[in-house]
This record gives structure tokens, C-alpha cells and sequence, in this order.
């Protein structure tokens, strides 16, 4: 169970995540992006293999950014249709429309970084865009050059570190200050971009020689299918939303997006 999440086809999982994010921007109140962002979390540790130091890291990041658009929210907020009724905000005595309205967009804000994690934290990025390929019939051509792309990414990370290491052994310092460093990535620019050049050559001619052509009607060492448990996990969520829709009506704090900002 606790790899459930890694086993949903990607494509699903991607368009589920779409669905529940649309979904979520047509809810405008606090309470149900809080629910929703917690139950979402939740699943994604029981059933997903996630990296959760790395998941803690990433989500603080969010969480801080969501403190900045809170205080943002509140302290530039419009002039509120009832400015008597206040309520109070940690130290401070605040129009509670205003104070309603910053919840909202930053608890929704929270919600879409939970779905978005847990596609992330449980999706292998190849599997995903080799699922794209089957089930949602992306062009090879465009697939594999990301696929490339993307595998370019910690070869130039390498890359860089070499030619690092070559530029202190001819004894050039490293950069003290902004211009120095502008300067430093500059003579860094031109290995780089040579080095890029000549894997992009190399691989085109790999590609070529094993016969890559570009069509679609190609067959795959990898197969990927949509079963039934993938079905289930793209309504199950939608019903968990609705479900938190419900809870909030029942509650009397749900609310629809009407323009307020």
C-alpha cells in the first residue's frame, strides 16, 4: 500500500492533479483548501514511497512564500464592503472580509502545492513522459528531446564542477563580488554551451543510427496501461473533494469564487 501512489499511471495522476487544482479555483473559502491540503498530504505518506525529508524541505519553502502572500493579502487588501466587522488577526483587529480573503488564497495556495507534490514526490519523470507518449499520443520527436533534456541536466551539473575544479588548478580565484561572479560564469558559458553542443551532436547521431524516426506508430520496451485501480484513484479524489465541499456546506463556511480580491 505504501507504493500505491508510485504505481498510478503517470498520465492519470497528471490529469487528476489538473482536475482537482481546476476544481479548487472555483472554492473561495478557508476551510476547504485547509481540509483538502491536509487529507491530500495525508495520502500521499500512507500511500506513496516519498523522500519526506526532501517533501518537509520543499513544503517549508511553500509554506514561507504563503506567509508573505498572507501578510500581502491583508495588508493591500481593498476597502471591504462591511468595514465594522472586524475579527482578530494574531496581534491585530482586522476587517474579517479581508482577513477571510487572504486565508482563502493562501490555504488554496497550500492545497495546490500538496497536489502538486504528490504527483512530483511519487512519478518517476521518464515513466511520465513515456505514459505521455501512450496514452495521451505526444509526438515522439517532442518526448524524447525532453527526455534528453532531461537527462542533460545532471551532466552539465558534472560539467560544471569540472570545469570549476580546472579553473582553480590554473590558479584563478573565485569570484569575491557580483560583477566577479557575472564575470566568472561568463568564461564558464563558453566550455559549457561547446561541451552541450557536442553531447546534442552525439546523440542525434545515436538516435539516428538505431534507426529513430519520429513516428508514432513505435513500439515500447516500456508498456504502460490505465487500470481500473488508476480510475478509481482520479475519482476518489474527486469525491474526496467533493466530499470536503460537502462537510464545508454542512459547516456553513464553504464559499465560490465571486471576483474577490
Amino acid at each position: 500500500m505504501s507504493t500505491l501512489l508510485n504505481n498510478i499511471n503517470p498520465s492519470i495522476k497528471a490529469i487528476t492533479v489538473v482536475i482537482s487544482v481546476c476544481l479548487l479555483t472555483f472554492v473561495f473559502d478557508p476551510f476547504t483548501p485547509l481540509v483538502y491540503c491536509i487529507l491530500t498530504i495525508l495520502l500521499t505518506f500512507l500511500f506513496g514511497k516519498v523522500a519526506w525529508k526532501m517533501y518537509l524541505i520543499y513544503f517549508l519553502v511553500i509554506c514561507l512564500l504563503s506567509i508573505g502572500m498572507l501578510w500581502t493579502s491583508v495588508a493591500f487588501a481593498d476597502e471591504p464592503n462591511n468595514p465594522q466587522l472586524t475579527m482578530q488577526f494574531l496581534f491585530w483587529e482586522l476587517p474579517k472580509e479581508n482577513v477571510t480573503v487572504a486565508l482563502s488564497l493562501t490555504l488554496r495556495m497550500l492545497a495546490f502545492a500538496a497536489l502538486s507534490f504528490m504527483f512530483i514526490f511519487t512519478t518517476n519523470m521518464v515513466h511520465f513522459i513515456l505514459s505521455l507518449m501512450q496514452q495521451c499520443k505526444l509526438p515522439p520527436k517532442l518526448a524524447y528531446g525532453i527526455l534528453a533534456g532531461y537527462r542533460f541536466l545532471p551532466l552539465m551539473r558534472d560539467e560544471l564542477q569540472q570545469i570549476r575544479a580546472a579553473h582553480q588548478v590554473r590558479g584563478v580565484n573565485r569570484a569575491s563580488g557580483l560583477k566577479e561572479t557575472i564575470q566568472q560564469y561568463k568564461r564558464y558559458a563558453i566550455p559549457l554551451l561547446a561541451g552541450a553542443i557536442r553531447k546534442a551532436e552525439r546523440t542525434a547521431i545515436a538516435m539516428e543510427s538505431k534507426g529513430f524516426s519520429g513516428k508514432k506508430n513505435r513500439v515500447f520496451y516500456r508498456q504502460f496501461q490505465v487500470t481500473f485501480i488508476d480510475w478509481l484513484f482520479l475519482g476518489g479524489m474527486i469525491v474526496l473533494l467533493a466530499a470536503t465541499v460537502a462537510i464545508s456546506i454542512k459547516l456553513g463556511y464553504f464559499s465560490w469564487y465571486k471576483g474577490q480580491f
